[in-house]
């Protein structure tokens, strides 16, 4: 994981995103051994008596389909919650991988409660691509994009915005310079909630004649979410 220590990961779960299938989705179970003794109540659990006590919970990582993982956020993705039968090994760790449940929507089923009856798998729901955001608060923020090279002819955005909120997108040269035709000023602005958003400038949201050559993108929001961009 680069600069940061290694991680005791116990299973990976790792499997092509459905939405991105070259990029690799692991919802892993990263163990804490031995952060605290256990209880008098996991101490008569055989499991807890063979193992000892370690406790579990689920982290988000992605590959490339290497043997590259990125860690970018180290918190847990999954944490324990409530209960302390929630706080055993085995506990915590999702069942496969994230699967798509609806329109919209997106779940991941962890199991609870570890050895300890009643053990269950709680379906959790997230957003479609809604592993993390780019979050501007109500004073705004802005987003600068690397260069990038895409194909497509147009570009589409998954966002969630306040009604107070907004968010307007330029395209720039890779050097910085605005683009003729979609420039911030030219961007129409954007408010609401959509998985699928085309972006439109006042001449329409065609960027086939930018394809092939690289480009950055500046967004521009205030009280929003961006979730993801793709090209299509």
């Amino acid at each position: 994981f680069g600069r940061f220590p290694p991680e005791n990961i116990y299973v990976d779960r790792t499997r092509p995103y459905f939405r991105a299938p070259h990029i690799y989705i692991s919802l892993a179970g990263r163990m804490m051994p031995e952060r605290r003794p256990p209880t008098p109540e996991q101490s008569r659990d055989p499991f807890v008596r063979q193992t000892g006590l370690r406790f579990g919970e689920t982290v988000l990582m992605t590959t490339r389909g290497n043997n590259h993982f990125d860690l970018t956020f180290r918190e847990a993705f999954v944490r324990p919650g409530l209960g302390e039968a929630k706080w055993l090994w085995t506990s915590n760790f999702t069942m496969e991988s994230v699967v798509p449940t609806g329109k919209g929507e997106m779940s991941i089923y962890v199991s609870r409660r570890g050895t300890q009856p009643p053990w269950y798998f709680q379906r959790m729901v997230l957003r479609t691509d809604g592993f993390a955001s780019v979050n501007a608060p109500f004073d705004g923020g802005e987003l600068i994009t690397k260069p990038l090279i895409f194909s497509g002819k147009e570009l589409v955005i998954n966002y969630s915005t306040g009604a107070a909120g907004s968010i307007r997108i330029e395209v720039q040269k890779a050097d910085g310079e605005a683009v003729d035709g979609f420039t911030l000023d030219e961007s129409e602005e954007i408010v609401g909630d959509d998985i699928e958003r085309p972006v439109r400038w006042q001449n329409g949201s065609d960027v086939t004649g930018l394809a092939g050559r690289p480009v950055r993108l500046r967004f521009m929001m205030k009280d929003a979410d961006l979730y993801s961009i793709r090209f299509r």
